[in-house]
C-alpha cells in the first residue's frame, strides 16, 4: 500500500513540474500571438525557464518509469 501513496505523490509532484512548463509556454504563446512587437526581448528569458523547468521534467520520467 505505500507504494502506491509514494506513487501518487511521485505523480502529484510531476504534474507540478509539468503545469510549471505550460504556464511558462503560455506566456510565450501570449507574447508571440498578441505582442510580439514589443516584448520579443522577453523571449529568450521564458525560453531558458522552459529548459531550466524541463531539467525536471525529464529527470523524472527517467527515474520513474510509470511516468512515461
Amino acid at each position: 500500500m505505500e507504494n502506491s501513496v509514494d506513487e501518487k505523490e511521485i505523480k502529484k509532484q510531476y504534474a507540478g513540474c509539468k503545469r510549471k512548463v505550460i504556464e511558462i509556454a503560455g506566456e510565450i504563446h501570449d507574447i508571440v500571438e498578441d505582442t510580439i512587437w514589443t516584448q520579443y526581448d522577453k523571449l529568450p528569458i521564458l525560453s531558458q525557464k522552459i529548459q531550466e523547468a524541463m531539467v525536471d521534467v525529464v529527470k523524472m520520467r527517467t527515474q520513474y518509469s510509470f511516468l512515461s
